[in-house]
């Protein structure tokens, strides 16, 4: 009886070590750098990076922005004061005299005198002289 409890306990330790050398296989080739998973973990950690010095520098872009359109914006409404005070200021000015001068007229044409269209007949007649 010990003798098949120590076969069995064999056979399943060996069954267990051939278990573990597949699953080490496999994990190798899920790691490789170059076709397996690693290799695309490691290129996904690569974007990752790239696009987190991009976002860094999208955001000091940004706030270069945002300060330059403050000053903008405070300049403008600066501006947009004094524009407000010019024009109240105008309301106290006397009103102009308008002198209104007559727009020079073009002459006239001469009126034609005698007829505009002559006849065939008299353009030949004229022509024949």
């Amino acid at each position: 009886m010990e003798l098949i409890a120590d076969i069995l306990l064999v056979a399943g330790a060996v069954g267990a070590g051939f278990y573990c050398f597949i699953l080490a296989r496999r994990l190798s080739r899920f790691n490789d750098l170059e076709t397996g998973m690693g290799g695309a973990v490691a290129v996904l950690s690569a974007q990752v990076d790239d696009l987190t010095k991009t976002l860094r520098a999208a955001q000091s872009t940004a706030n270069e922005s945002t300060r330059s359109l403050e000053a903008l914006t405070e300049r403008a409404e600066g501006v947009a004061k004094r524009l407000e005070l010019l024009m109240a200021s105008m309301h106290d000015l006397p009103e102009p005299t308008r002198h209104v001068q007559p727009a020079p007229q073009a002459p006239q044409p001469d009126p034609v005198s005698g007829p505009v269209f002559k006849r065939h007949q008299e353009m030949s007649d004229e022509l024949a002289r």
